[in-house]
């Protein structure tokens, strides 16, 4: 099973004080989900993607093989991995 997760394209804007970003990058670990993280409280181009994919500047934000999830929403982030 956890092959098939990590076939999944995973990112997740985040900052270094968010709850729930820390709560999501363990959700990922714990789960097997290779993910690729952006800091956008630096990273000023990929706060702009980050806005735009999801029209919030909350985070975090997580794309799932293009789906938008705001927020840490574990039912919605396990339909998206088909977990």
């Amino acid at each position: 099973m956890s092959d098939k997760l990590t076939k999944h394209k995973v990112i997740i804007y985040s900052t270094p004080s968010c709850v729930y970003c820390k709560v999501a990058k363990e959700y990922f670990k714990d789960n097997n989900v290779e993910y690729t993280e952006y800091n956008v409280v630096n990273d000023i181009p990929k706060r702009e993607e980050m806005f735009q994919k999801s029209g919030q500047m909350g985070v975090p934000v997580i794309d799932i093989d293009g789906s938008i999830t705001v927020g840490f929403d574990e039912e919605r982030i396990q339909s998206f991995l088909g977990i």
